[in-house]
């Protein structure tokens, strides 16, 4: 047998998915999450975290997870209570594992995933990574306008090393995760706020280009303040300077 399978099997790996009216998006990120974690090899559970949902997130989640997964819904409005209520539902499946073995992987629900992409991560997480920021690409089907303003000012460095977090492509061990606090109940930018006491609690972190997510390309977005609020930002911005 492949001694790298054998390594990833060591892995209990969870992923979390918080929504929020995304009935029309979340079967396609389940889908891709499956995928990917079948492709890694490893044993898995997938949680979507179905918060202040109006429409039928939850039973669409249901029905792409089956029994490799669970819906938990719940009425945060805050996408960092949500995370946080997924990692706690991921952690309490996987009790009986040490905290050190398990990968907890984070995307969104308007975002799909390659097959690799577990593969990628828990590759460099045998290697003794312990967190891993990957980057985002819009897909092309999105706005012409905001796939201008991302291409236009979306920076990776010619060796794929980068300086963006995204919530939509995060994950880190177990252990790391509890050792600073877990996710804060922020409703905007949790995702840095999480990554900087990874970095100041010393642990072993990595920006690689190679991991690599598909978003949408939406100008308006779940989240006040969110990516896609970013984006419009930078077009209105763009525009000024043009007029």
């Amino acid at each position: 047998m492949d001694a790298a399978l054998n390594i990833r099997r060591y892995w209990a790996v969870g992923i979390v998915i918080p929504a929020r009216d995304e009935e029309a998006l979340i079967g396609a990120c389940i889908d891709s999450v499956m995928c990917a974690a079948k492709t890694a090899g490893s044993r898995f559970w997938a949680v979507v975290v179905a918060d202040s949902c109006t429409d039928n997130t939850a039973r669409v989640a249901r029905a792409h997870l089956g029994a490799q997964g669970e819906v938990v819904q719940c009425a945060k409005g805050s996408a960092g209570a949500a995370r946080r209520i997924g990692v706690e539902a991921v952690l309490t499946h996987f009790a009986r594992v040490a905290p050190r073995s398990i990968w907890l992987a984070n995307t969104d629900a308007d975002t799909r995933v390659p097959a690799n992409w577990l593969t990628t991560q828990l590759h460099l997480a045998d290697t003794g990574i312990t967190g891993i920021a990957g980057i985002i690409k819009l897909e092309d089907s999105g706005s012409p306008e905001a796939l201008e303003a991302y291409r236009a000012n979306y920076r990776v460095t010619s060796d794929g090393s980068h300086g963006h977090v995204h919530g939509a492509n995060l994950a880190f061990r177990a252990d790391a995760y509890l050792d600073v606090g877990g996710w804060c109940a922020a409703q905007l930018a949790e995702d840095h706020c999480l990554w900087r006491r990874l970095k100041a609690g010393g642990w072993r972190l990595r920006s690689d280009a190679l991991n690599q997510v598909c978003t949408s390309a939406r100008l308006i977005g779940r989240a006040a303040g969110g990516f896609a609020d970013t984006l419009k930002a930078t077009i209105d911005g763009r525009c000024r300077a043009a007029s």
